[in-house]
């Protein structure tokens, strides 16, 4: 389990049918690849909700490959912007995602209201669970009206162990529970879902640095990855919640959902650019 470049092409289709419709209209235009074109092509990339700085670094590397191959063609700036935002992702999925020698191997979930976060939750349980693990779910949203309720039911369902408290809960005492469950269980994994929390609001985010702490008291090197969910259709704020999110928690891993009902997922190239 881990990074699927083929998936996030998928979940990309809308973004880069947006792309390449505007890049083509911008190629009609020119014969050559020259300074008018690369402008354009920038702008088409900020448009899209990919970064100043992100499109600076793709045209730069864009002006690269034109130099070395000797290329002026403008057709064939499809191919090598392409591989420009491929290059992106190089190195990304060296780490991977599950270290088996951890047990059980504790994964945290963050994340502002409304990103997906339950979903995405029960989607990487089933991922384990189809690889034979047996899974933990800490239902540590004690904050929202029916979270539990909701996380019960895709635990039933996907086939996985439940530790819950009372709404209104302390959550950093469920997943504290849930982790000393799973080791006296022998499972292998513990997924802990948390309040949606806004990245303005220091006084709730510091409340995840509280959960993140206690499960340390359950298991010292616990938890050994905390994941960002983001929705993709919010564009840029994304990289602000990542940079707000990383500072606070020290996340070092993102899921970005809703990308495939956007057509300006561009914010996640930048996120790759700057945090890979």
């Amino acid at each position: 389990m881990g990074f699927s470049l083929k998936k996030l092409a998928s979940g990309l289709l809308k973004t880069k049918e947006n792309l390449v419709s505007k890049i083509k209209a911008a190629v009609g235009l020119h014969k050559k690849i020259d300074g008018a074109l690369l402008d354009e092509i920038e702008e088409i990339l900020i448009s899209s909700d990919i970064s100043v700085e992100t499109s600076t670094a793709i045209i730069a590397n864009l002006k690269e490959k034109v130099a070395q191959r000797g290329i002026d063609n403008s057709e064939e700036v499809f191919q090598l912007l392409r591989e420009c935002l491929k290059d992106l992702f190089v190195d990304v999925s060296a780490e991977p995602f599950f270290a088996s020698g951890k047990k059980p191997y504790v994964i945290m979930i963050v994340g502002v209201n409304g990103t997906g976060k339950t979903t995405s939750i029960a989607k990487i349980a089933r991922r384990f669970v189809n690889d034979g693990k047996k899974v933990t779910i800490a239902a540590a949203d004690t904050f929202r009206a029916a979270a539990i309720d909701q996380l019960a039911i895709w635990a039933d369902r996907v086939g996985c162990h439940l530790v819950k408290g009372q709404e209104g809960g302390d959550a950093a005492a469920v997943a504290y529970d849930a982790v000393q469950s799973a080791i006296a269980r022998g499972d292998d994994v513990v997924i802990i879902d948390t309040a949606g929390r806004l990245h303005t609001k220091t006084n709730l985010m510091e409340e995840l640095s509280k959960v993140k702490r206690v499960v340390k008291k359950a298991m010292p090197d616990a938890p050994h990855r905390t994941l960002l969910v983001l929705d993709g259709t919010t564009g840029q704020n994304a990289l602000q919640q990542v940079e707000i999110f990383k500072k606070m928690l020290d996340i070092d891993g993102i899921v970005v959902t809703k990308l495939d009902g956007t057509a300006k997922g561009g914010a996640v190239f930048s996120i790759v650019e700057r945090y890979k």
